[in-house]
């Protein structure tokens, strides 16, 4: 997509752009986008991850030392004509941000950035403390697979696109289409005035910004009351009732879940990794979908999709063939390997909903199987706040393994421990490993037909290892 007037006055007054946190999947995202518009863009990041060594091949050069000296010299050395891009999670106490403070740069969150992106936009915004990942990247790929060439940017890398990004000039009442990931991290989402607004969930979660369930969910009426007058709210029945006491009255409201809604998932059935549903909503009914990436919260993310893309008038043909089409964004219920009678699934879940979710769907695929997972907890706050939830949806697991807390922006809690959700799990086989740990036990145990690691922290380093050791076996 190519940026439009208005947001031309506001973007190309910057000639060089510098992230600080590029390696973050939605820093990744705007740097490839200013890239795509011919910006030269730097950055640093805390460590060299694939996504890092992914924007470096396309061009992006990157640095892992907090250091001024390593800025480079076209930011040095026209500070008006640079924009600095900053993720909430670089510490107040970084040198090189501190830098940009003192010197008086320009210096914008990333969500910041993203509002003057889709500013000028037919703007598809998907918020939610789960799904919203996964629904976005649907949508992509659905307008896309039915030639409907919109601007994307993802929380996740798309497998069908191989990207966070996707690029597109398609239009809707005259403005370019983009399809966004709405964050509510640090109320992230309120830089958005969206013409389709879908929220998938409002679990409390990220008390570390919001103090409790309360501020969240005014947050997320401040995002639905900033849908555009005449828009549309598609609404998970399962939220909070609250969320639309602000809503704008000209705003059409359409609620989804599996089973309660105007719009729901009719006779589910689980075939191999496949499962098929009816899409049953206000005014049209599609029978017989296949989506080849399972999970029951799949398919309800699903019939939001698709219920953004008719109001972006994409036809039944189209939708369906998409549906049979998606593979899915990676570590989201992510099939890493089948040998023999193993399966190995790498998932991103990081809260009780979604872990519930998760382990749910793994039983309706695999009944009588013995299911083994390996968690990994995110952030202290999150693991001492939801300590029980964790623990009760581990629990239906065969085998339970835990590693320590990624601890991402935090530092240490005293007494918050993954220990804390050991104690509570049920699981008649539960333990608490290192990663070595993982990988040398693995090497010869055998008790499991199904195996998942499961967590949004660094675990993911370990499912190449980890596909090794059963393919080897």
């Amino acid at each position: 997509m190519e940026p439009t007037t208005n947001n031309q006055q506001r973007t190309t007054n910057y000639k060089y752009i510098y992230f600080l946190g590029i390696g973050g999947i939605g820093m990744s995202a705007i740097a490839r986008w200013f890239r795509a518009n011919g910006k030269p863009v730097w950055g640093y990041d805390k460590t060299e991850t694939p996504l890092t060594k992914a924007l470096t091949s396309e061009g992006v050069n990157i640095h892992y030392e907090d250091d001024v000296n390593l800025i480079p010299k076209e930011v040095l050395e026209n500070k008006a004509e640079t924009l600095v891009v900053l993720t909430p999670a670089v510490p107040q106490d970084h040198a090189e941000l501190n830098f940009f403070r003192r010197e008086g740069y320009t210096i914008k969150k990333r969500s910041e950035v993203l509002g003057v992106i889709t500013a000028d936009a037919y703007t598809v915004a998907v918020a939610g403390t789960h799904g919203k990942t996964s629904t976005s990247a649907m949508i992509a790929h659905l307008l896309k697979d039915a030639g409907v060439s919109c601007a994307a940017f993802l929380g996740g890398i798309s497998v069908n696109l191989n990207s966070n990004l996707l690029l597109g000039d398609a239009k809707k009442n005259g403005k370019p289409i983009v399809v966004v990931e709405a964050d509510e991290y640090d109320r992230s989402f309120l830089t958005l005035h969206p013409d389709i607004a879908i929220v998938t969930s409002s679990d409390a979660d990220h008390l570390d910004i919001y103090g409790d369930k309360d501020h969240l969910i005014h947050s997320f009426q401040d995002f639905i009351f900033q849908i555009k007058p005449g828009g549309t709210l598609i609404l998970n029945s399962n939220t909070d009732p609250r969320l639309t006491e602000k809503i704008d009255p000209s705003v059409n409201v359409i609620t989804y879940s599996l089973n309660k809604g105007e719009l729901q998932a009719g006779n589910i059935t689980v075939q191999g990794h496949t499962f098929e549903f009816n899409f049953e909503g206000p005014g049209k009914n599609i029978a017989n979908l296949k989506l080849p990436v399972p999970g029951f919260h799949n398919v309800e993310n699903m019939l939001a999709a698709l219920q953004a893309c008719l109001l972006l008038d994409v036809n039944e043909s189209a939708l369906r063939e998409g549906v049979k089409h998606y593979k899915g964004v990676k570590r989201r219920f992510e099939f890493v390997a089948e040998t023999g009678e193993k399966v190995y699934i790498d998932d991103y879940a990081h809260h009780p909903t979604e872990i519930e979710a998760f382990v749910r769907s793994l039983k309706a695929l695999y009944p009588g199987k013995k299911i083994k997972l390996i968690f990994q907890p995110h952030l202290f706050t999150r693991t001492r706040d939801f300590a029980d939830g964790f623990a009760q949806s581990l629990s239906p697991a065969d085998e339970v393994v835990l590693l320590d807390i990624y601890p991402a922006r935090e530092k240490p809690i005293p007494g918050i421990t993954s220990e804390i959700i050991l104690k509570k799990i049920t699981s008649s086989r539960k333990s608490l490993q290192t990663k070595e740990e993982v990988l040398l036990n693995l090497q010869s145990e055998n008790s499991f037909d199904v195996l998942a690691t499961v967590g949004a922290g660094d675990i993911d380093t370990l499912v190449t290892p980890i596909k090794n050791i059963l393919e080897k076996k």
